[in-house]
């Protein structure tokens, strides 16, 4: 390969890693074609970018991103694909799903990550990323929060309503009697 195509791949692959607030690194290579096209279709339903690349290639343009990967340069080696997304768990739980759902596959392997300025270092992390909330799942737990007390107080001014009712009803009967 050329020095012309190396720079263009480094700068399109740059860019692309600019477009993504996360990024993660893992090993797929070992997949047989099968196990490789069910992966890739999974990802882009989960809408997960990924892209096997080259590791001095990846390296140049995370130097050139203008973002300090540093942390992640020491699991970059041997067979890389990164996985990039939007929501930050979504690479995570690709690959827990991935795994349970084909248990012969011993890969996908996760390297690093660098998700919410935060670096997270070998495939033991993986449960830790699953666990994080995306930004739907926390906006949605706060609505939750913050209608809890509201029902509590709709609830209880619609039994007051009733027990009023019962009341007075009882009172006109008294009266009627």
């Amino acid at each position: 390969m050329r020095k012309e195509q190396k720079d263009q791949l480094i700068d399109s692959l740059c860019e692309e890693i600019k477009a993504y607030p996360l990024i993660y690194i893992a090993d797929i290579g070992g997949l047989n074609s099968v196990q490789t096209s069910k992966l890739r279709r999974a990802a882009f339903r989960k809408e997960v970018k990924l892209e096997v690349v080259k590791n001095t290639l990846l390296i140049k343009a995370m130097e050139k991103s203008g973002i300090d990967y540093s942390e992640l340069y020491p699991v970059i080696k041997g067979e890389t694909c990164i996985m990039l997304s939007q929501v930050n768990n979504a690479p995570a739980k690709l690959i827990k799903d991935f795994l349970a759902a084909n248990k012969d596959a011993k890969k996908p392997v996760l390297k690093g990550a660098y998700v919410e300025e935060s670096f997270y270092i070998g495939a033991e992390n993986l449960e830790a990323l699953v666990n994080i909330k995306s930004k739907n799942e926390l906006i949605a737990d706060v609505i939750a929060l913050l209608q809890s007390p509201i029902k509590n107080v709709v609830s209880g001014l619609q039994s007051a309503s009733n027990t009023i009712c019962g009341v007075l009803k009882t009172l006109e009967e008294k009266k009627a009697e």
